[in-house]
């Protein structure tokens, strides 16, 4: 069978599965179901690469991982906000174009950080320390927060969503440098993502 089965590949595909049924949670109006989806798929990528790490991979397996990482992250923060925005923003035309802008700046920044990273890994084995713009894979953090404090504190998400949706897009291409998370920084993300969740459970309406 063509493609890589191995241990390394195992937690995007597994993202990827969890961002589709988040899409369909979304067509049905099961906003709280596909947020939850979003940040679920987002833990899944935050420790995928550094499970890939731990095994001794050729050259081809190498450029099959960079290729379907940034795939599975078009499905999981491209297309799955995207989705999420327009069923929370009542599907209005104008909401529709900025989702679709939204989604485009994350397709260019994906493929553009493939071509990147493999120029990268050809004159450096050493691991990506620094990252240009803003990293699509903040759509599952930033997303369920204010999808939650809208909730909670019961403001509509008719401008606020597209408005983060714009912000980030910007951002996506955006070359400015952001340092990589180390492990402190990846517990902090995963308190604050844990804090989202909870808010999302008790802010948003399924």
């Amino acid at each position: 069978m063509l493609g890589v089965y191995n241990y390394t590949v195992i937690l995007t595909y597994f993202g990827m599965l969890v961002s589709f049924m988040g899409i369909s949670f979304a067509v049905n109006g099961d906003l709280r179901s596909a947020l939850t989806c979003l940040m679920v798929s987002g833990v899944c990528d935050m420790f995928d690469g550094k499970i890939a790490s731990t095994k001794v991979r050729t050259r081809q397996e190498k450029s099959f991982g960079i290729q379907i990482d940034s795939l599975s992250d078009l499905i999981c923060f491209g297309v799955l906000p995207a989705m999420i925005v327009c069923r929370a923003a009542a599907r209005n035309p104008w909401v529709f174009a900025v989702s679709g802008a939204y989604l485009l700046c994350a397709l260019i920044r994906l493929a553009w950080f493939n071509v990147d990273e493999e120029q990268r890994q050809s004159l450096t084995q050493e691991p990506r320390s620094v990252y240009l713009g803003l990293p699509v894979t903040t759509a599952a953090l930033l997303l369920p927060l204010l999808a939650g404090l809208s909730g909670l504190m019961h403001f509509s998400l008719y401008w606020a969503a597209p408005a983060l949706l714009l912000f980030m897009a910007a951002a996506f291409l955006t070359p400015f440098p952001l340092k990589k998370p180390a492990l402190p920084g990846k517990i902090g993300m995963l308190v604050c993502g844990s804090a989202g969740f909870l808010i999302v459970l008790m802010g948003v309406s399924p």
